[in-house]
């Protein structure tokens, strides 16, 4: 038989000898573990003779017992003595000034709508702008939709409840009716007003916010659009593929840029075209003049003659082109963001890793922060 009182010196000595909960673990196994030393005790009991069991079986219960509430107390004082090493290492000076955190900066959307209104400023556009919620002539009639087109469904646009006089306004789906106002003439039929008060020419560009039901990594139910429009005699598709190859060049500060026009159909535009930048889409980025791929980036086209007799122009003599960016596209293409949406998520992790400082120095292709 096993000397019980010097197995529980032997073990008593290791436990209180045990410097971190891991080796206390250990000890327990090997105590009263399955296969333990004094678990083999306890399964020896069933070998022995009445007479021995009753003599034995007491001794080594009793045994098991102290030895657990050895291991019990040691586990605390261990975990305790952790708690004070972390307490002392993790200890905070109150009497240190804070960081500086901060206070806040410059969203990608206002930076890079900065940047765009700076570069057409120096082309000659003048600035417009419209009200978020329409009415039907301005967002669509106006703009050659016929009755039935599918974006007047409620697939595509937020419509709001009627009015008292029946009447049904609408959150923008585009900045276009602004260049429709702009266009306008005033007179008894259509009232409206020229930009500056003037007859064309014209050449201004509509930034703002738009609203379509769509969501998804690249289209949210709002977001911002630029569109541009220039009115003036013997304006030709030339004049509007020089004004958004310039575009191009100076934002994305890169002189390479190739472009092509690509056959499409927008109601307000005719001819219509969606215009490609060549691009390499290799390394997870988009590399704009460079590669074998291709990327559409703005819908364009000359002003459609219906709209301009609408407005009050002889489209006899004056003629037109349009195009329209999306502003927080071109802010993900040029600042490397995956999803659009984070966009508009009021992340703040991710606004502090992709806002700009107002403080920052200019930059050296638009000569903004």
């Amino acid at each position: 038989m096993t000397d019980l009182s010097q197995l529980e010196a032997d073990l008593a000595a290791q436990i209180e000898a045990a410097a971190d909960a891991q080796a206390l673990e250990g000890l327990r196994v090997a105590a009263l573990g399955k296969s333990g030393s004094i678990s083999a005790l306890l399964k020896s009991l069933g070998a022995m003779s009445p007479d021995e069991r009753r003599e034995q079986g007491p001794r080594i219960n009793g045994l098991r017992d102290r030895v657990a509430a050895l291991i019990a107390e040691k586990k605390t004082a261990l975990e305790a003595a952790e708690l004070d090493a972390r307490l002392a290492a993790e200890r905070v000076d109150l009497t240190l000034p804070a960081p500086p955190r901060r206070k806040g900066g410059v969203h990608p959307t206002m930076q890079v709508l900065d940047e765009m209104i700076a570069i057409f400023a120096e082309m000659g556009f003048a600035l417009a702008e419209g009200p978020d919620i329409e009415d039907d002539f301005h967002n669509f009639t106006a703009l050659n939709f016929p009755p039935k087109h599918p974006a007047r469904e409620m697939h595509d646009t937020f419509w709001l409840p009627e009015n008292e006089r029946g009447e049904r306004k609408l959150l923008r789906t585009h900045t276009s009716p602004v260049q429709v106002r702009v266009m306008q003439r005033t007179n008894d039929k259509l009232p409206g007003w020229i930009a500056n008060g003037q007859e064309p020419p014209i050449r201004v560009i509509v930034p703002g916010r738009t609203y379509r039901s769509d969501s998804d990594a690249t289209h949210t139910p709002m977001f911002h659009q630029m569109e541009g429009l220039v009115i003036d005699r013997n304006i030709h598709m030339g004049h509007l593929k020089w004004t958004v190859d310039t575009f191009i060049a100076r934002f994305f500060e890169t002189p390479a840029v190739e472009t092509r026009f690509r056959p499409h159909h927008f109601p307000f535009t005719e001819p219509s075209a969606e215009l490609d930048v060549r691009c390499d889409r290799s390394g997870g980025e988009v590399k704009i003049g460079q590669g074998e791929d291709w990327m559409e980036v703005v819908g364009c086209g000359m002003v459609h003659p219906n709209i301009l007799r609408t407005c009050g122009l002889d489209p006899d003599v004056w003629q037109g082109f349009a195009f329209g960016f999306g502003i927080d596209r071109l802010g993900t293409l040029k600042y490397g963001m995956p999803d659009l949406r984070d966009m508009f998520a009021s992340d703040r992790r991710w606004l502090e890793h992709y806002g700009f400082s107002p403080f920052a120095m200019p930059n050296a292709a638009t000569g903004l922060s």
